[in-house]
């Protein structure tokens, strides 16, 4: 009699391919990792998973490699554990990706043997031998025609939950359509990469997740089906059912089964027959399911770019960030911000201030930071300082690389100028700047998607999580606090090195476990132990000074705006 009840969780990333066991009670059990470059770096030719073609602004990988590394990691998992008490596997995938499925492929997949290795018998089942990477920007033309093609990109939007970017898979497939018709023309199924590697593991095509296709530009979140006018654009006006038959059906249900894994893998690794297959995700989705993310909570990941992450019931979309539907709960969407200026611009900063004595290289930096008033406002007379510092053009907003200083009467934002000083107000009030010019950008980008936590406070989230590098650093966790609020406090959030895949195997554990109408965060709330995973670094909201970040708030957005005029 099998006693355990574990769950599989097979992660694909741009740079490698990882597999987690957990229980029923979600204690991790087993773990194993397949490295791209490490594995299959001479035999491929590939640097970080990808091939890059500078000319054309190409980046792709090897969908062959992917088939590989599938193998692999599954046979060095079964090196650590038995597989036959594996009740059901989910997976997590890079977002935006695509594979081509050749005609007749489905029929290779319900064939596999044994005998013989994934890449041997499907290496010949893709109409294109590569998968177009999130970092691709090829797309320019295309990115043009979806952004005009509802009108402008705030009513594309509107319909999809984004503008229209050079990574999203629309504007891949029109792009591949357009350069390669006898390709697409061969092609009988388009996946998401999540959707493809569902398909491996089910020996048939596999449905697209309803969150992950939200990354596509072709999704129509409102309607909840594919968006028409947006398929007529990619595939022509002749072209929009073939388009349609190729791209399939989206699974809007995130849990149950959808069938049992193939036999393949059942007489090579030892699954056992009863194992079922959950629908497959995006990597961002399938992060904010790592806590889980509870309405009104906040994820700000401070790595090299930094990513803001809320859940809320509230569709507001806008060009500037994107929204989700959430990957287990109707109803609800994931709202995600993307800045490229993170880490590397608050070295830049750090670096200007003398070199510490100490071996801690932000010490000054933080000294900085936290011996400055907020806004560096210290008296009544005093202005707040606003600064924008991109030294790498950034995606929220749109604007070119700089560094620009303004002041604001404190009080109400009113008289916003710039600051004449051409050599600045010096790099000890640029640390402070800096940090609370990050925090204001997500405050003011999110302050229509979150509503008081209780009676008596004003709208703000109710707890902020941080994670990656910089949640590592007290002066930005007091800062990030002191303008985004949390009602409940700040926390440094830590679920180990791979949240993805961890929030994966959650989805796994919710999808075949859960009872009639019993929701994510029921299910995974009632097993969830916050007891070393997460450590409370900031008191959070700050009756008084979190109200007067707001007052400013208007002189942040108009200075935003001031420089994209100048653009």
């Amino acid at each position: 009699m099998k006693s355990r009840r574990d769950f599989d969780f097979v992660q694909q990333n741009p740079d490698n391919a990882a597999a987690i066991v957990i229980t029923s009670d979600l204690h991790v059990i087993a773990e194993a990792k397949v490295d791209f470059d490490g594995d299959f770096g001479a035999k491929y030719g590939i640097t970080k998973g990808v091939y890059v073609v500078p000319a054309e602004s190409e980046v792709y990988a090897p969908v062959a490699m992917w088939l590989e590394a599938l193998d692999l990691v599954l046979v060095r998992l079964k090196e650590k554990i038995s597989l036959e008490n594996i009740k059901g596997i989910s997976g997590s995938c890079q977002q935006h990706g695509s594979v081509y499925w050749a005609r007749g492929a489905e029929g290779k997949l319900g064939a596999l043997s044994a005998e013989k290795s994934l890449v041997e018998q499907l290496k010949d089942s893709f109409s294109h031998p590569y998968a177009p990477n999130w970092q691709d920007h090829s797309t320019d033309a295309e990115v043009e025609q979806y952004n005009a093609k509802l009108g402008d990109s705030e009513k594309l939007a509107e319909a999809t939950g984004s503008g229209a970017h050079h990574r999203f898979t629309g504007p891949q497939i029109m792009r591949l359509r357009r350069k390669l018709p006898e390709m697409y023309g061969n092609t009988e199924r388009i996946a998401l990469v999540s959707s493809f590697l569902a398909s491996v593991f089910l020996g048939k095509y596999a449905p697209m997740d309803i969150s992950d296709a939200c990354g596509m530009n072709l999704w129509d979140i409102p309607n909840a089906k594919w968006n028409e006018s947006l398929l007529e654009l990619t595939a022509g006006p002749d072209g929009v059912d073939e388009l349609r038959q190729k791209l399939g059906e989206v699974r809007k249900d995130g849990g149950g089964s959808i069938g049992s894994i193939d036999n393949y893998f059942v007489s090579k690794y030892g699954f056992g027959a009863d194992c079922q297959i959950a629908p497959f995700t995006g990597d961002n989705p399938a992060t904010i399911l790592a806590l889980p993310l509870r309405p009104l909570d906040a994820i700000v990941s401070l790595g090299t770019s930094t990513t803001f992450l809320m859940i809320t019931p509230y569709y507001k979309p806008d060009p500037a960030y994107h929204f989700f539907n959430h990957p287990t709960t109707p109803g609800q969407y994931m709202f995600m911000l993307c800045y490229k200026n993170g880490g590397l611009a608050r070295e830049k900063v750090r670096d200007t201030l003398p070199k510490p004595e100490s071996g801690d290289p932000w010490a000054n930096f933080n000294r900085a930071v936290l011996d400055s008033p907020p806004l560096d406002v210290a008296s009544e007379s005093d202005r707040a300082k606003l600064g924008l510092y991109f030294y790498l053009p950034e995606i929220v907003p749109n604007i070119r690389a700089g560094t620009w200083r303004y002041t604001c009467n404190a009080a109400d934002g009113s008289d916003l100028s710039e600051f004449q000083d051409k050599d600045g107000w010096g790099p000890e009030k640029d640390a402070r700047a800096i940090v609370e010019s990050q925090a204001l950008s997500m405050r003011m980008r999110s302050q229509k998607l979150v509503h008081s936590p209780r009676e008596g406070l004003p709208p703000q989230p109710r707890r902020v999580y941080l994670v990656g590098g910089g949640s590592l650093n007290p002066a930005i966790a007091r800062t990030m606090g002191e303008v985004l609020g949390g009602a409940e406090g700040v926390y440094k959030l830590d679920v180990g090195g791979n949240a993805c895949a961890l929030g994966g195997a959650y989805k796994a554990v919710w999808a075949l476990e859960r009872a009639e109408g019993e929701s994510f965060d029921e299910l995974i709330g009632k097993r969830w132990k916050e007891e070393g995973a997460i450590q409370k670094v900031d008191e959070g909201f700050r009756d008084g000074l979190f109200q007067r970040y707001g007052n400013i708030l208007g002189a942040f957005d108009a200075l935003e705006r001031n420089i994209l005029a100048e653009k």
